[in-house]
């Protein structure tokens, strides 16, 4: 695989995965399609020319990309990856809901890959510079998300009931959400961004582990209210992957 060095490739390198993953019912492609989306989505941005350095932009967002590509490859081929995504590639066999596969790999790719990727993006220059782009991402981001809880009620149509849950009681399923999923990276970033080679190694091995135990939580909750409530929601979701991802893509 060659390494993408645009947007416009990602998108063919995620397309390729989906698809193997639709004719293999690899579940792992249900992140692949959410990612596929939102990757889409800043492409469009760039080319309106809405960041204030778009080609910064698209240079993170490249980076960002290819550290989940080379994990999804790395893993297919028997290589070490982080333990975070180890975590996700292994579990995409398990009986778990639509929901959290998805959260699987966000909790992987923006808890872990992002602070790597964009302080390694402004190394030698002001991490600053990129704020006001990274938080204008966040927002694009945001609105994805609230469209894709619609559309997986296409595919997962008793999910409504973790939100009624979620509005009665403290417990939640997924303990962060996107902003605050987004937040702990940029906090991760310029952390990586102000320490040496070394120190960084270190840093992201102690942040693996972190990201490794959000992991282990969404797949296992400790309530045993969601635990019974997500085997539910499972039992109506639909199972193929192919049926999933053609409805997600749905107007």
């Amino acid at each position: 695989m060659t390494r993408p060095t645009t947007i416009a490739q990602v998108l063919l390198e995620l397309d390729e995965i989906i698809d193997e993953c639709i004719i293999s019912n690899n579940r792992l492609g249900l992140f692949a399609y959410l990612y596929r989306r939102t990757t889409a989505e800043i492409l469009k941005e760039i080319e309106l020319g809405g960041f204030e350095n778009n080609e910064q932009l698209e240079q993170m967002d490249v980076a960002f990309a290819n550290l989940y590509l080379e994990a999804y490859k790395n893993f297919k081929e028997a290589k070490l990856v982080s333990k975070s995504w180890e975590f996700t590639f292994i579990n995409a066999k398990e009986t778990l809901t639509i929901l959290q596969h998805l959260m699987l790999g966000v909790n992987a790719h923006i808890n872990l890959d992002l602070g790597i990727a964009t302080s390694a993006t402004m190394k030698g220059k002001n991490v600053l510079d990129i704020e006001t782009d990274f938080n204008k991402v966040n927002d694009i981001l945001f609105n994805i998300t609230n469209e894709m809880q619609d559309r997986l009620s296409r595919v997962s149509p008793l999910l409504f009931l973790m939100d009624i849950l979620g509005k009665n009681t403290d417990e939640k399923v997924i303990d962060f959400s996107m902003r605050k999923a987004r937040q702990q990276a940029w906090n991760s970033t310029n952390l990586l961004w102000a320490l040496d080679e070394d120190q960084q190694t270190k840093a992201i091995a102690k942040i693996d582990l972190l990201v490794l135990e959000l992991a282990k939580f969404i797949k296992e909750p400790k309530s045993r209210v969601i635990v019974y409530l997500l085997k539910f929601i499972g039992r109506f979701e639909e199972k193929n992957v192919g049926k999933i991802i053609t409805k997600l893509r749905q107007p």
